[in-house]
């Protein structure tokens, strides 16, 4: 089974939900927040890593919020991303997200786990890109894109359940 299957066939996994305007300007808020509070945790790693990552998956979830998306586990959130968002993500914006999220992961669950400061560090500076791009993103996204989206989702789902 793929995992964008096991998302879509999980209950807290992904849903089609209302456009919400309002939860997503929320979430781009928390996004500010933690722009605003990043250099100020450069002395520990977890933090940052933490941080940045928070950054990246606040504004991903401002945007399925906005699309009328909604999961409850960040790695069906990123699969969602992989899977229906290619047309506004590159490649290497779904890398760092997805790095990232294994950076935070690994140095907040598994201490004994090695995490490469070079990607704490892309994480950091790749964080506030996403946020402007992601911002850009919602406020041209149509109409017609948010309900080609929701179509595709729903034609998977329909398959998978």
């Amino acid at each position: 089974m793929d995992l964008i299957d096991w998302c879509i066939s999980n209950k807290s996994g992904i849903r089609i939900s209302e456009p919400n305007d309002n939860m997503c300007k929320s979430y781009m808020n928390m996004a500010e927040e933690s722009i605003k509070i990043l250099p100020n945790v450069s002395q520990s790693r977890i933090w940052t890593a933490t941080v940045s990552y928070y950054i990246f998956y606040y504004s991903l979830y401002a945007l399925m919020l906005k699309i009328g998306v909604k999961s409850e586990k960040h790695t069906c959130s990123l699969e969602f991303m992989k899977q229906f968002l290619v047309n506004f993500y590159s490649r290497e914006e779904i890398k760092s997200i997805s790095s990232a999220f294994s950076s935070r992961i690994d140095l907040q669950y598994y201490s004994d786990r090695p995490v490469d400061a070079t990607a704490i560090q892309n994480s950091k500076r790749g964080c506030g890109d996403f946020y402007i791009k992601t911002k850009m993103i919602i406020s041209k996204i149509t109409e017609k894109q948010v309900r080609a989206i929701r179509a595709g989702l729903a034609e998977r789902m329909h398959k998978t359940l």
